[in-house]
C-alpha cells in the first residue's frame, strides 16, 4: 500500500486502497500497481518495495524512484495508445501490454478515462494478469466519481 494508512479517508476511497492492494498480493508476478487520472495524475498506487524492509519483502521492486515513475509510464503508454486510436479509427484502448526482457507493463482503461497501470516481472502469467486488472476495473470503474478522484488526489498530495 502507500507509505500512509487510509485513516481519514472514505469508505469508497478504503476499498480501492484494499482492491489495489490485493491485486498486488494475489496475483504472481506483479511488482507495483497505479490509477493515473485521465489528466496523468496519480491517484493510488501500491507500491511493494515500501511495505516491509527487504527481508520481509519477497517481491521484486518498482521501476526506478517509486509509483510516480509507474503513473508516469502508464500515463504516456494511455496518452500514445489513445492517440494511436484515433488515428487509426480504431475505437476505444481497453489495454495495452509493453513486453520486455526485465518485465512487462500492463495499462488498461477504467469507465472514468482514468488508466490503471500494472508492472510484473518477466515471467508473469499475462493472462492472470489481465484477468484481475479487468477484474479491478470492474470493481473500480463506477465509484471513480470526481469527488472520489478529488479524494484520492488530496491523499497522495499529503504523502509525497
Amino acid at each position: 500500500m502507500t507509505a500512509t494508512g487510509t485513516f481519514g479517508l472514505s469508505t469508497e476511497a478504503r476499498n480501492l486502497h484494499w482492491l489495489l492492494g490485493n491485486l498486488v498480493e494475489e496475483v504472481p508476478g506483479v511488482r507495483s500497481v497505479a490509477v493515473v487520472s485521465s489528466d496523468g495524475l496519480l491517484l493510488l498506487s501500491s507500491d511493494p518495495a515500501q511495505s516491509g524492509t527487504p527481508e520481509e519483502d519477497h517481491r521484486p521492486t518498482g521501476p526506478r524512484g517509486s509509483s510516480a515513475d509507474l503513473a508516469t509510464i502508464v500515463s504516456g503508454i494511455g496518452s500514445l495508445t489513445i492517440g494511436a486510436a484515433r488515428l487509426m479509427d480504431g475505437g476505444g484502448v481497453k489495454q495495452t501490454m509493453v513486453a520486455m526482457e526485465e518485465g512487462s507493463v500492463f495499462v488498461m482503461s477504467i469507465s472514468d478515462g482514468s488508466l490503471l497501470g500494472v508492472h510484473a516481472t518477466p515471467d508473469c502469467d499475462m493472462s492472470v494478469v489481465a484477468y484481475h486488472m479487468a477484474l479491478f476495473v470492474g470493481r473500480a470503474g463506477h465509484v471513480l466519481t470526481p469527488e472520489l478522484r478529488s479524494e484520492l488526489r488530496k491523499s497522495m498530495e499529503s504523502t509525497q
